[in-house]
């Protein structure tokens, strides 16, 4: 069998450690539906990320992939101890975070950093714009394409995976002291 894919852990290691960096401790992740694989690889680079780098764990909390859930778990977050920075699974979860946590009166990302994935059409124009996990779609479709061409003419199939790439923006900052 041969597979194109993104790297889905990495997308999720690589938001752990951009926050990290940032001096970030209580990262919290909200997951897409875990009867997605793309949902439980971004868990897991979350889990590998947190532990790799010694960060306290803060309990996972499950979600769709809507910005409508992304809100409700953003009003949940606030009321009990909002971390200093969440992951969350797509940019669509991530923007309804942003709208519960402004509507409750926290600053992104002065109160709290939010990073998604997806580097969704739109996301450099949230308000703030939104640090995100980039897959690159058109690479990966190419990918395929190529890769299915290769087997229809006898080639052998390889596996490829596609490293995603980290966009920095307005919507990370730097940990405030507590």
């Amino acid at each position: 069998v041969q597979t194109v894919s993104l790297d889905q852990v990495e997308a999720g290691r690589m938001a752990v450690a951009h926050l990290a960096d940032l001096g970030h401790e209580r990262i919290a992740h909200v997951s897409g539906p875990l009867d997605w694989s793309d949902a439980k690889e971004r868990l897991e680079g979350w889990k590998q990320g947190c532990q790799e780098l010694g960060l306290a764990a803060v309990p996972l909390i499950q979600s769709d992939w809507s910005a409508e859930r992304g809100y409700e778990v953003g009003i949940h977050l606030v009321r009990s101890g909002a971390p200093t920075a969440v992951f969350a699974a797509n940019d669509m979860i991530a923007l309804g975070l942003i709208r519960a946590f402004v509507e409750q009166g926290l600053r992104v990302p002065e109160d709290v950093s939010v990073v998604g994935v997806d580097d969704m059409p739109g996301a450099s124009n949230f308000l703030p714009p939104l640090t995100t996990i980039h897959h690159d779609f058109a690479t990966l479709g190419r990918r395929i394409i190529e890769s299915l061409l290769t087997v229809i003419d006898g080639g052998e199939p390889t596996n490829v995976v596609l490293r995603p790439d980290l966009v920095v923006r307005a919507s990370t900052t730097v940990a405030q002291p507590s």
